[in-house]
């Protein structure tokens, strides 16, 4: 049963040092929670290996991850698939920025359709766990892009 989790976050950064930085995995991957590796491939696929816990289901997913499109500076969609023993994961990211007088706005949406032990935890707990980790990594790269934009002025 796929799943979505949206958000709108405001940057107090340009646009497309926002889009550099969303669109670059080993400067993402710093802002998200238990990545544990992250292996550039190509220009167009890279591997995370992230830890992940929902409810009382701890699991290391080995991700394939892909970009589907990139317009610099507006928009990137990703697809990533991955597993985990006993489990598996296969998502769609998209993400648009828009220009703003004090920044940028950047709008997200992932669709995710999970399989195995951790399904068995119920959308509850998943949509919990994804707004936490959301939250986390949104809030880390508003700190990092705001704290670089700060000390170029």
């Amino acid at each position: 049963m796929p799943m979505t989790f949206q958000g709108t976050v405001t940057i107090g950064a340009p646009r497309a040092e926002v889009y550099a930085f969303l669109t670059d995995p080993a400067r993402v991957s710093q802002c998200a929670p238990d990545v544990q590796r992250v292996e550039l491939i190509d220009e167009e696929r890279f591997k995370v290996t992230a830890r992940v816990g929902v409810g009382p289901i701890r699991a290391t997913f080995a991700l394939d991850v892909s970009w589907l499109e990139r317009v610099a500076p507006e928009s990137a969609r990703a697809r990533a698939k991955g597993a985990a023993p006993g489990s598996a994961v296969n998502l769609t990211a998209l993400m648009t920025l828009s220009e703003l007088p004090e920044g940028t706005r950047l709008d997200w949406q992932t669709e995710v359709v999970v399989a195995g032990a951790i399904a068995s935890v119920g959308a509850r707990l998943l949509q919990g766990t994804a707004d936490r980790i959301a939250n986390q990594v949104f809030a880390c790269v508003k700190q990092k892009l705001e704290a670089s934009a700060a000390s170029m002025r």
